[in-house]
């Protein structure tokens, strides 16, 4: 159809965007600088020379020179100053635009989150839950009444009088001395009579001990 007609198809050319505006606007305010310089540059040539020349036809003409290149330069100033302008109001608006795509980007994780944990949260048995920890803590009571058990001791007091220790001490010292009494015909050192080993009647002498074995020559 579009042969027929004579129109043709064209690729267009993608729309501008802020960011390729601000590169457009930052050449050219780089291009502005350079010129800026040249004419300070030339500005101050002729200042110099005018303060060395004296009044006359050749003053007047280098000064109106100097004067072209003083407006020339307050016209690039005011470019510069108006690019730079529309620079911070284009970043200030891509800046926004920036904020609005991040903004945008929280709030659809944040719905995306939100469907996650109400199907997760879904799931989850409130009721099961306190059960399990009403079983946890009967489980503890249950072991700490078995550790109780096993630890409690037999027959033996938990506090014990240090006056009635000195007591039984004193008791037992008093059972050894009557005992000394007892077999008072034992000699110092010895042992008691029911505490020495019987010798069997069949026996005439009882054994030495310490004494040396005679070695029998075979």
């Amino acid at each position: 159809m579009n042969r027929l007609f004579g129109t043709s198809s064209k690729p267009t050319a993608p729309k501008p965007t802020l960011t390729t505006a601000i590169s457009s606007l930052d050449t050219r305010l780089s291009s502005i600088d350079v010129k800026l310089a040249s004419l300070t540059a030339e500005l101050s040539g002729y200042q110099s020379k005018l303060s060395k020349m004296r009044d006359g036809p050749g003053k007047t003409a280098l000064k109106q020179k100097a004067l072209k290149v003083l407006r020339q330069r307050k016209q690039y100033e005011a470019q510069r100053d108006q690019i730079q302008s529309q620079v911070w109001n284009m970043e200030q608006a891509q800046t926004m635009q920036d904020n609005l795509k991040n903004t945008m980007v929280t709030i659809d994780a944040l719905q995306t989150t939100n469907k996650q944990l109400k199907k997760e949260y879904g799931k989850v048995d409130i009721d099961k839950i306190e059960r399990l920890q009403d079983e946890m803590a009967d489980l503890l009571d249950v072991g700490n009444e078995i550790q109780e058990s096993l630890a409690r001791s037999y027959d033996v007091p938990e506090d014990v009088d240090e006056d009635e220790l000195d007591a039984e001490l004193e008791a037992l010292g008093q059972e050894v001395e009557l005992e000394r009494e007892m077999y008072g015909g034992v000699e110092g050192g010895a042992v008691p009579s029911f505490m020495q080993d019987e010798v069997p009647e069949f026996i005439d002498e009882a054994p030495q001990m310490g004494g040396k074995v005679k070695e029998v020559a075979g």
